[in-house]
């Protein structure tokens, strides 16, 4: 372990993956089954947009070449709503990866509802099924 400052505290910073978890604990922890992406914006040209084909940057995805893995992939939106519904206040806008969009690995997916404008820049779980493997 290292010491460094953060927010003029010491802190201690343990190298490695795993900090000081047991090999049973860390076996024990949750495994995330979705990948991770960003809502960039709506398809959009100089004036016009699009708003039923949304942008999304997913995470670790950084060619044209590696977005063929996701295309079909299903996609979640989840958002909080002020009203419960069976007790769950969580709602979902369910969609899908249409195709890539640009060389950069960003992809254009579209949703079963448009999202709103509030979900741009909010985080998305792309989802690892249907598998086409």
């Amino acid at each position: 372990s290292t010491q460094s400052t953060w927010g003029g505290r010491k802190v201690f910073v343990h190298k490695g993956s795993r900090s000081k978890m047991s090999n049973a604990e860390y076996k024990r922890q949750p495994t995330r089954l979705y990948s991770r992406a960003v809502v960039l914006g709506y398809k959009r040209s100089k004036v016009n947009q699009v708003n039923h084909t949304s942008l999304l940057k997913v995470e670790g995805l950084n060619d044209r070449k590696e977005v063929d893995f996701y295309l079909g992939k299903r996609v979640a939106y989840i958002y909080k709503a002020p009203k419960a519904i069976e007790g769950n206040h969580f709602r979902v806008i369910w969609g899908k990866i249409t195709r890539p969009h640009g060389n950069t690995g960003v992809v254009r997916a579209k949703f079963h509802k448009n999202l709103p404008p509030r979900a741009l820049g909010s985080q998305v779980r792309v989802m690892l099924y249907p598998s086409r493997v």
